[in-house]
């Protein structure tokens, strides 16, 4: 009958309003080009730990052999620790990355806002033109906007959409080349150093076609009602 055994596709949980509130930015942005979606600075954070199992491995034991030590596999309490950073990224060029020590509470991003955004929307986009997306609602944060708002337009931006992201696939060229480190990373200085390198390395036809990806993007969201997509 031509089934297959496969796992399933592992998507982001959509309330009923995540998803309204996805269809109706992508009706809004329906007919933005790929020249619109250039003038667009997107931003996000990732964490990214030490030691970390996808559950994918699979081996070969009799019924008795469960405990034996060749059919286990060990593991470290949180991955054995975890770095997070926040990053940015254009059409024209990547940002820089901010190691986020625990949570990006309000504070932080206030001061990664204030001193790393607003400087670099400035110099990227000078008559004042270009979007910035952002996923945080913080009050004090949205009020700094306000007061900086003939500089650059905050893009509305529906909460909880990493289909409509590209720079959640950055986040995973930069997972896949840690991945490939030989000897991988021991401890948290060396992991910071090992997805900093890795950022810094993506070249520029990579994130430029992830911005050229947004016309089909939207259209996709539109078909799927708001609800998750391919990407």
């Amino acid at each position: 009958m031509e089934y297959g055994s496969r796992r399933p596709v592992r998507t982001t949980l959509l309330s009923a309003v995540t998803k309204i509130k996805c269809l109706q930015f992508a009706q809004e942005h329906n007919d933005w080009t790929v020249k619109h979606w250039e003038k667009v600075m997107w931003s996000d954070e990732s964490r990214f730990q030490l030691h970390h199992a996808d559950g994918r491995v699979r081996i070969w034991q009799k019924q008795h052999e469960s405990m034996h030590p060749t059919c286990m596999s060990t593991t470290l309490q949180a991955g054995g620790g975890s770095v997070m950073v926040w990053g940015m990224f254009s059409w024209h060029d990547l940002g820089p990355l901010i190691c986020v020590e625990q949570r990006l509470n309000s504070t932080t991003y206030l001061s990664i806002v204030a001193h790393q955004v607003h400087p670099i929307m400035l110099m990227a986009y000078l008559n004042g033109d270009g979007f910035f997306q952002q996923d945080n609602g913080a009050c004090i944060v949205q009020e700094w906007f306000q007061e900086h708002e003939g500089d650059f337009t905050l893009l509305r931006w529906p909460s909880q959409s990493p289909d409509l992201n590209p720079i959640e696939h950055l986040w995973d060229e930069v997972k896949r080349a840690i991945k490939q480190l030989v000897p991988q990373p021991s401890n948290l200085t060396e992991l910071d150093s090992a997805i900093h390198q890795a950022w810094c390395h993506i070249p520029r036809i990579t994130f430029q076609h992830l911005m050229e990806s947004m016309p089909r993007r939207i259209t996709t969201v539109l078909k799927a009602k708001g609800g998750p997509t391919k990407y």
